[in-house]
């Protein structure tokens, strides 16, 4: 069944190609304008929709260059309105803007004081012309088959990669060797790129209501549900049963999915017999405020950027873009 669907969109496949080969050549011609926002910018974006790890890996470079020195804020769409949120819950101390339109976003973070932006998700907005461009590549859902939209899921072929500074590979619940695979195709496929490999790590548990803290092997021998509405769930799950959980009970929703009240009493309610109740921190910002007071804890978890291999080539690339702030 799975071959006749792909089959049946072939051709809005390679009407899409067709579609994103002539963008990619007008801007490249100069014919469609770019623009040089008011910050130097880094954009961390993908060729595929969903599940590489945009945010946390969006967050860790605003981070990193806070700790450089640096004065940074985010940038982003905000599709969804809960990325916004996480950002601001994971860097309290860096601004968060929401602008559909790049530019405009980096000239208001400008305004705010910012003298570096990092634009989440920002890689096919070609409108805005970064000083560095990160592309993420996951492990997890890595195949040799890369359709496009709508027959796939990537949104550009894998040679886009040459428009880029710098690739990171990600991985959750696949292992150094799945990474080392992506990481070889990529050098195949754009010798010159530097790559990097990143694991994302689940962290502590924590409180989506309040204050409370619990370390992850709290779930040891435990039986778990999981509440996820992200781009790849599967992940999530697997990464607490590799925790140590002695069963995860999965609660799938679409991406970016908005929980209401009866969603909450319904989960509650399911989760009864659970022995911890744990969520993501993106839906955590949504459905933490509609989870009922008298049901079991809900608790989240975070994902942490760990830089496994290739650390060199991303502090290169942060430390350019501090050293572009004396050309603007």
């Amino acid at each position: 069944m799975a071959r006749v669907v792909r089959l049946a969109l072939a051709p809005a496949e390679g009407l899409y190609r067709g579609i994103v080969a002539a963008r990619g050549a007008l801007y490249d011609a100069g014919v469609l304008p770019s623009r040089r926002p008011a910050l130097p910018s880094i954009s961390v974006g993908n060729l595929s929709v969903g599940g590489t790890g945009k945010t946390p890996v969006s967050a860790y470079v605003a981070a990193r260059l806070r700790e450089k020195g640096g004065l940074p804020a985010i940038v982003l769409r905000g599709y969804g309105g809960d990325e916004p949120l996480v950002h601001a819950t994971l860097n309290p101390a860096i601004p968060v803007v929401v602008s559909p339109d790049r530019l405009q976003g980096v000239e208001r973070a400008r305004v705010l004081g910012a003298d570096v932006a990092v634009l989440d998700d920002a890689f096919q907005h070609r409108r805005a012309r970064r000083s560095a461009d990160v592309v993420l590549l996951s492990a997890e859902s890595w195949s040799d088959q890369r359709r496009l939209l709508p027959a796939g899921p990537w949104r550009e072929p894998l040679r886009a990669l040459r428009r880029a500074t710098l690739a990171v590979v990600t991985r959750k619940a696949a292992g150094p060797v799945d990474a080392s695979r992506v990481r070889e195709a990529i050098r195949r496929a754009v010798p010159e790129l530097p790559v990097v490999i990143v694991a994302l790590q689940p962290g502590e548990l924590r409180d989506s209501r309040g204050p409370g803290r619990a370390p992850l092997t709290d779930i040891v021998g435990r039986k778990v549900v999981a509440i996820a509405a992200i781009g790849d769930p599967d992940s999530f799950v697997r990464q607490l049963e590799r925790a140590g959980a002695a069963s995860v009970t999965p609660h799938v929703f679409p991406d970016h999915y908005e929980f209401s009240d009866a969603d909450a009493q319904r989960l509650a309610l399911s989760s009864s017999g659970a022995d911890v109740v744990v969520c993501t921190l993106k839906d955590a910002v949504k459905l933490g405020p509609h989870w009922p007071a008298e049901a079991p804890r809900l608790w989240y978890v975070s994902q942490h950027t760990v830089v496994e291999q290739g650390g060199e080539s991303l502090e290169g690339v942060l430390d350019a873009l501090l050293a572009a702030r004396s050309t603007y």
